[in-house]
């Protein structure tokens, strides 16, 4: 006789309650990942001072035209909520104190990775897309490269364009910001 093993996955409410109820606390790093809870990666300090660069020249840059937000949740549907290295928002005066942003809000998302591209790559940047996130960037530290995913849909972003030092990019939906892939970098 074999046994199903059958998965229960949660919702973004269950989740929300289970901190609620002390289960998760701020301290577990964890996200949910279509309905599973998914334990992040140890943030190293080569991926903790790139987010900080990243959060720097995208904040000046950007201005009031929108917010920065950092390891900040976005809900993406009924059972995935996903944090993200690096988001751009559009602006809202609340700063979305009243609930967390979803697709609509955002302008871009940006993942960094020292340890974890192969899974930002084949799990997140598909679910990103699957949920009409225009462009996502995957910084991947251990090839000093920037994935730049554009044009979302169902099956993945249908636009791919890998960025080097030395180069620049341009974020498509904010207009007149250029970035150096070295001041990315470090």
């Amino acid at each position: 006789m074999s046994v199903q093993v059958q998965r229960r996955l949660f919702t973004v409410e269950e989740y929300h309650r289970m901190a609620e109820a002390g289960i998760l606390s701020e301290d577990d790093r964890v996200e949910l990942i279509e309905g599973e809870l998914v334990a992040m990666s140890p943030i190293g300090s080569r991926h903790a001072a790139c987010v900080k660069r990243l959060v720097r020249l995208l904040d000046r840059a950007v201005g009031e035209r929108a917010i920065v937000s950092v390891q900040d949740p976005i809900r993406l549907g009924r059972h995935s909520e996903p944090q993200p290295d690096v988001a751009l928002l559009r602006y809202r005066p609340d700063f979305y104190a009243s609930a967390h942003p979803g697709p609509e809000d955002v302008l871009l998302i940006v993942e960094v990775a020292e340890t974890s591209a192969d899974y930002d790559r084949t799990v997140k940047i598909p679910l990103y897309a699957r949920h009409g996130i225009p462009e996502a960037w995957l910084v991947d530290l251990a090839k000093e490269h920037i994935e730049v995913y554009r044009q979302p849909g169902p099956e993945g972003y249908r636009e791919l364009h890998i960025v080097h030092r030395g180069e620049t990019i341009r974020p498509a939906l904010i207009p007149g910001l250029t970035v150096a892939i070295d001041e990315i970098m470090g």
